[in-house]
């Protein structure tokens, strides 16, 4: 999941003729000033960072002057928002709200269907919502050969109450935001608030948007745009983890690699399959071993992906050891995990001999990956010991390297 940022998101909005503020991103107080005066003195501010709940966080301000406005960025531009610093801020002209609505498009993941989730009462969490008055959240599953039509659209609406002028802008707005959802493969599309002015227009007054990441090659135009990896909204991205989803996009169509850099930890973890990767991972760490990342892999990856990967694991300052286990699997050519991983500890400059090491892995060509790896120096184990095995034997070996471990 790639996210946007609220400018972004509305730009695309804006492109199905969903109505927007009029707004400016803005990197300093002076240039805050500067888009409020031109913006008609009252405006509100937003610091653009890709998460949610930023009002909740203190991250959004109202100004009702130009000089007010410079005030408010000054205090936002020295904000972390969960972790996020503010290094930009979307300053809008503030609008003239009558009633807040709520309109999201979505995806469940369980019945692999589109969903439109609507509620009568805007501003707030959906989930709050639904949970103290459920009769003002509507949900609707989407057909995702039909798409959604707008008699649909006004029918979410009507069960919510909308009369007049709220359910037809309403009405139009959640039918565009569909056709947005669905063209640019998002993975959500939600307005809060859905404005109702007091002239009775509807205004996106708040956006949140993000993409599926596999789907990306199709919108080039969003390369500029989206934040990679925001999957992991709570903190910004590593440079080694940027590193790693480059290396991952580079080669898509075979095998994957995911990589999470954690506080922290000694131990270069690599393992192959999520499930498996969980289990050896607080296996590690039962033992006593501090991992210095959580990095799977699956689908046969060529030599180059896992050569990029374990040279991106293999970078972070004060590793120690590295750790490789695999299941016992009938697609992977293991030979070309070894040959990876071996070109990545030649061009690191590794010790073998005093840098601990395990592997643990069987597949394709297990016959060859231990020839290579063993005459390289580096142990090779099969199914001659189990996964745990492999854990256990990784802590002994950062021990034996490391007696104060």
């Amino acid at each position: 999941m790639s996210r946007l940022l609220e400018d972004a998101s509305k730009k695309l909005l804006s492109q199905f003729r969903i109505p927007v503020p009029r707004g400016k991103v803005v990197a300093t107080p002076e240039e805050a000033r500067q888009a409020a005066q031109e913006l008609g003195g009252a405006v509100a501010l937003k610091a653009l960072v890709p998460v949610g709940k930023r009002g909740k966080a203190g991250a959004v301000r109202f100004a009702a002057s130009p000089e007010a406005a410079a005030a408010a960025a000054q205090e936002l531009l020295k904000m972390k928002v969960y972790h996020f610093p503010v290094e930009k801020i979307l300053v809008e002209e503030r609008v003239n709200i009558a009633r807040e609505i709520y309109a999201c498009v979505t995806y469940d993941p369980l019945k692999k269907m589109p969903v439109v989730i609507a509620s009568s009462q805007g501003g707030v969490d959906v989930e709050e919502v639904a949970a103290t008055y459920p009769e003002k959240v509507v949900t609707k599953q989407v057909d995702p050969y039909l798409g959604l039509a707008n008699y649909q659209a006004k029918e979410i609406w009507c069960d919510l109450g909308l009369k007049g002028d709220e359910l037809r802008v309403a009405t139009d707005i959640l039918w565009r935001m569909y056709q947005c959802f669905e063209k640019y493969d998002a993975t959500i599309v939600e307005v809060n608030p859905l404005a109702v002015t007091g002239d009775g227009k509807g205004v996106a007054a708040g956006v949140l948007m993000a993409v599926d990441d596999d789907a990306l090659y199709r919108h080039p135009d969003l390369a500029s745009v989206i934040q990679p990896g925001s999957d992991r909204a709570w903190r910004p991205l590593t440079d080694i983890e940027k590193y790693i989803i480059q290396v991952d996009a580079e080669d898509p169509y075979r095998g994957t690699a995911r990589y999470t850099e954690l506080e922290g930890g000694d131990i270069g973890f690599l393992c192959g399959g999520g499930g498996g990767s969980l289990l050896m991972f607080d296996t590690l760490r039962k033992y006593g071993g501090r991992p210095a990342n959580y990095t799977e892999f699956g689908g046969n990856p060529p030599e180059r992906k896992m050569y990029g990967l374990t040279k991106g694991i293999l970078s972070k300052p004060g590793l120690k050891g590295f750790f490789l286990s695999i299941n016992i699997t009938n697609n992977t050519q293991v030979d070309l995990v070894a040959e990876g991983l071996l070109r990545a500890l030649k061009d690191m400059n590794i010790d073998v001999k005093e840098f601990p090491i395990v592997i643990r892995m069987a597949g394709v060509n297990e016959p060859r990956a231990k020839e290579l790896l063993e005459g390289a120096g580096v142990p090779y184990h099969g199914d001659d010991i189990t996964m745990e095995d492999a854990a256990r034997m990784m802590v002994e070996r950062m021990r034996q390297a490391h007696p104060s471990y």
